[in-house]
């Protein structure tokens, strides 16, 4: 799995609180969705979330990098947007 769709698997656990509930989401297995997160993690050298058996929950470093990796992805959504515009027009 590429690093952007890391982002956007952590994105949507952070979302979601959940692993599972992020793979239903998305379409992926839990267990995709663990190795993207763990994968991420293991790239930055940082935890994003606290897990437990009842909770995910961001640490405070998950939680800057939740926010900058929002900011990427809708930056890049708004970037394609542009692009199909520029296209569609006469």
């Amino acid at each position: 799995m590429d690093r952007l769709q890391a982002l956007e698997v952590f994105v949507a656990v952070a979302e979601h609180r959940g692993f599972a509930a992020a793979g239903r989401a998305l379409g992926l297995s839990a267990p995709a969705v663990t190795r993207a997160v763990a994968g991420l993690e293991a790239h930055l050298g940082a935890r994003l979330f606290r897990r437990t058996t009842r909770s995910v929950d961001l640490t405070e470093a998950g939680a800057r990098f939740h926010g900058d990796a929002r900011r990427l992805l809708a930056e890049l959504a708004e970037a394609e947007r542009a692009a199909v515009g520029l296209h569609a027009a006469p």
